[in-house]
């Protein structure tokens, strides 16, 4: 959720630019999108393109923090450049950030935002969706970007379980231990939708914000609502215990796509260019 006070704290320095990237990648290569002490995140790789753009490096921010594995069309970052160093049309810095990136990562917006835009802390809304291939072969054009259930699934069921889910309440059942203190567990889930086309099931879930693996809690345990180990009404306990333990399974990373991110006023969404 937005918070003004940590906004102004961060607002770009005097005499700098505030930039606002759109980044799409394929996580499968990554040890997810933040910097961590071993392996390679997409942040380090976008951070090593743009160093080759401003010195020194800017160090970017992001709207989330995708797990290994995890996929994105809509990750926005912000950072903060000399106003000196800033000579090219946002629509060059997509194409200059792209010549130094990978092709599992690219940059597919750019603009020019105020001092005090936060990509994390101004968001209002975000959507991930997860894909399932549900057919008795895999799909092998899909093997990285959906979970193979083989099973026959209940799609009515999963649905009324899906809708029992939407509303502000206490998503700690369906969240893992992040490993530090959390003050709140309560979000506000505006959209979770199960859509069928043969055998492809895209999860569609919106919120104000996320907590650590609960789209994957959230759509793991409807997945074992469908295959019928949990009934629809269940999910509402689960809930209302509070307790991982009382869920069903997580779901596993690569079926899952962060794919927008929405920002206060009007034209702050930001998915430009990959509208799906």
């Amino acid at each position: 959720m937005p918070n003004r006070t940590r906004e102004r704290a961060e607002a770009a320095p005097r005499g700098h630019v505030r930039l606002r990237l759109v980044v799409a990648y394929d996580g499968t290569a990554y040890v997810g999108w933040q910097l961590q002490p071993e392996g390679i995140s997409v942040q380090l790789r976008l951070e090593e393109a743009l160093g080759r753009l401003f010195n020194p490096t800017p160090r970017v921010c992001s709207s989330s923090r995708t797990d290994t594995g995890v996929h994105a069309l809509g990750m926005v970052v912000h950072f903060d450049v000399p106003k000196a160093q800033w000579r090219m049309k946002p629509r060059k810095l997509v194409l200059a950030a792209n010549a130094w990136l990978p092709e599992d990562v690219r940059v597919v917006g750019a603009a020019c935002v105020a001092p005090d835009f936060h990509a994390r802390f101004d968001a209002v809304r975000k959507r991930y969706q997860y894909t399932v291939w549900n057919h008795a072969a895999q799909n092998p054009l899909l093997r990285g970007q959906a979970w193979h259930v083989p099973k026959p699934l209940d799609i009515d069921a999963m649905r009324r379980a899906a809708a029992s889910v939407v509303g502000r309440r206490d998503f700690r059942a369906f969240s893992a231990t992040p490993g530090y203190h959390r003050e709140n567990t309560v979000r506000n889930l505006t959209r979770c939708e199960v859509r069928r086309s043969g055998s492809r099931l895209t999860f569609v879930i919106e919120a104000d914000g996320f907590l650590y693996k609960m789209c994957r809690g959230i759509v793991g345990t409807l997945v074992q609502v469908g295959e019928g180990r949990f009934g629809p009404g269940d999910v509402v306990r689960m809930l209302g215990g509070c307790d991982r333990r009382l869920a069903g399974m997580t779901a596993p990373p690569h079926g899952l796509v962060l794919h927008k991110v929405w920002y206060r006023g009007a034209g702050h969404h930001a998915s430009d260019g990959v509208e799906g």
